[in-house]
């Protein structure tokens, strides 16, 4: 993504998470296989719970997240989303069709189906897509509104303290800056002059790839959008009341792991000092790598972890 002043100056963040992206991205990050640590457990209970009428959306939804943007609206509620995904239908290319079709699992025929209007084409999406909702998201919705409100609360201390480039690259492990082109080194390859539209910041609880880049609600004159994985992802947001904001943030289990590490652990250390296995420390370690709150180093046969001074002001201002 190419940047201008302009456009650095325009990044801001998404008000609230959207019911309809939240159920697509739920939906492909129940078909992907990466992050089993986090997401299997949860993949298997969607696997075995998931309404049949589904089905037919997972033709159009993949695990690459390069889906059609007409089945994932950025609108507020339920209904205005369905609706915008109606209104959608006119607008269907040909050229699309293709693409969808080519991607799809099942036959092609009810896609057709679709991009020539058939009105029971279009009654199958309307279920498939109210079934996803109500069977994947609105049980959760309020930790999906946490994770969100976490992160957004996370990085705009982070742009605060270390700025805009620094803010940007911490939404992915592959994420660089080039001058002020920022890369994600992840296929596929593509490249985007932002041409001082903006660029509006939607973390997603469900999302586990590199992050993905839309037109944003306000179309081709508006800001670009970028979704990206949240700090906290689904399976790992805390119910009920947590312990303090950086509970709210990180999940227990987290912020002990990083308070812990204001001296340095190895990961047998933690993995007896939080009493948790030691896969389970790999995989919070990972995730709060990722965010530059710690580092890890090998010595030897041991792998050391410690706080980085962003690890170490978090702690400090969560108390």
């Amino acid at each position: 993504m190419h940047f201008t002043a302009e456009d650095l100056f325009n990044v801001t963040f998404a008000a609230e998470p959207l019911p309809l992206v939240e159920t697509a991205m739920a939906l492909v990050a129940a078909q992907r296989t990466d992050e089993q640590a986090v997401f299997g457990r949860w993949r298997l209970r969607v696997g075995r719970e998931l309404p049949g009428a589904v089905r037919p959306l997972l033709d159009l939804l993949r695990p690459d997240g390069q889906n059609p943007q007409f089945v994932e609206p950025f609108a507020p509620d339920l209904e205005e989303g369905l609706a915008a995904v109606r209104e959608a239908g006119a607008r269907l290319t040909p050229e699309q069709l293709r693409t969808a079709a080519a991607r799809a699992p099942g036959g092609p025929g009810w896609l057709r189906a679709l991009w020539g209007g058939d009105r029971d084409a279009w009654e199958l999406l309307d279920g498939a897509i109210r079934s996803a909702y109500e069977a994947v998201v609105v049980p959760q919705w309020p930790r999906i509104r946490q994770s969100f409100r976490a992160d957004v609360a996370w990085r705009t201390r982070l742009l605060a303290a270390h700025g805009i480039k620094a803010c940007l690259a911490g939404t992915h492990p592959a994420a660089r800056w080039s001058g002020t082109v920022l890369e994600f080194d992840r296929p596929p390859a593509y490249e985007v002059l932002l041409g001082g539209r903006g660029l509006t910041l939607m973390p997603s609880p469900f999302w586990t790839g590199r992050p993905l880049l839309a037109e944003g609600p306000d179309g081709p004159d508006g800001a670009y959008l970028l979704i990206y994985p949240a700090l906290t992802p689904l399976p790992l947001v805390e119910t009920g009341a947590g312990g303090g904001a950086l509970d709210a943030l990180l999940g227990r289990t987290r912020a002990a792991l990083l308070q812990a590490l204001v001296g340095q652990r190895t990961t047998s250390e933690l993995a007896r000092d939080l009493d948790i296995s030691l896969p389970s420390v790999s995989e919070h370690t990972r995730t709060l790598r990722a965010a530059g709150l710690i580092t890890t180093r090998r010595d030897g046969k041991a792998v050391l972890h410690a706080a980085t001074g962003l690890g170490v002001d978090l702690l400090r201002s969560g108390g």
